[in-house]
């Protein structure tokens, strides 16, 4: 069996029966001990379920058991939307027409579904209403991966490896993030950042979109270091001492104000 279909076919095992050993879920996926073994510590490094003493159990449910840590998609997007709006219109004016790019799920992100209407281009992104609004307004190509809908955070996430992103080649990926420090860039949930890290290193180049709130803004989980990123673009807010940072490793900075032109920081 395929190793993402035979840790789909754990998990739902989990679901139904709470718990189990390695020589139940041995006989039940006819799989060998080592190979149930390795599939359980796969999973629990991913937090998918809690590795217990012969065996696994399923996690117990959250709270809200569709939402990731951090700030929902609603919150997030109410929030500096001037900024966001312009940081996204210049992100789209970066795109050509017939280039295949990546679009994370997120607030900033998202506005830049206004100002690709008028695009040709091939579009894989995880944010399902950036999906529904681009096949509703525009002619371009939308892929979307395959997984569990979020509905706060307005994200499509799938646990396993082997899903429709790695096909897909990008000349660009334009991401938000939660937060931003001289450590990387920063996530809140570990589901996202493993979802996240697939679609980048399908990426050429990385163009982050972050308003100038989120330079102190701190999370638990580095995404990447600040020498992956090849432009940031941000609002004219942000601290000097911020983009300094962001320059020296190695990242064009671009500040805009909201309904103004770019600035280019040399």
């Amino acid at each position: 069996m395929i190793n993402h279909k035979r840790r789909k076919g754990l998990l739902s095992l989990l679901a139904e029966h709470s718990n189990a050993s390695v020589e139940q879920l041995c006989q039940w996926l006819n799989a060998s001990a080592a190979t149930v073994r390795r599939d359980i510590a796969w999973l629990a490094e991913r937090n998918l379920l809690n590795r217990i003493r012969g065996g696994a159990e399923r996690l117990a449910p959250k709270k809200n058991a569709f939402a990731l840590s951090g700030e929902s998609f609603q919150a997030s997007i109410e929030r500096f939307p001037a900024q966001k709006r312009a940081i996204a219109r210049y992100a789209a004016s970066l795109c050509e027409d017939g280039e295949t790019i990546i679009i994370n799920g997120g607030s900033t992100t998202f506005m830049m579904a206004e100002f690709l209407a008028h695009k040709q281009l091939k579009i894989l992104t995880n944010s399902f209403l950036m999906a529904e609004r681009l096949l509703t307004t525009s002619e371009n190509q939308i892929i979307v991966p395959g997984g569990q809908v979020y509905r706060e955070q307005n994200v499509i996430l799938s646990p396993f490896d082997n899903d429709i992103t790695q096909h897909h080649y990008a000349a660009k990926m334009f991401m938000g993030v939660y937060g931003l420090s001289m450590l990387g860039l920063m996530e809140a949930d570990p589901l996202l950042i493993q979802a996240e890290k697939r679609l980048l290193s399908q990426a050429e180049q990385l163009i982050v979109l972050i308003d100038s709130s989120k330079f102190t803004r701190k999370a638990g989980l580095i995404l990447c270091g600040l020498n992956r990123v090849n432009c940031l673009i941000t609002d004219t807010a942000v601290d000097d001492a911020m983009v300094q940072m962001v320059e020296q490793a190695g990242a064009r900075v671009v500040t805009v104000a909201p309904e103004a032109e770019a600035v280019l920081q040399d």
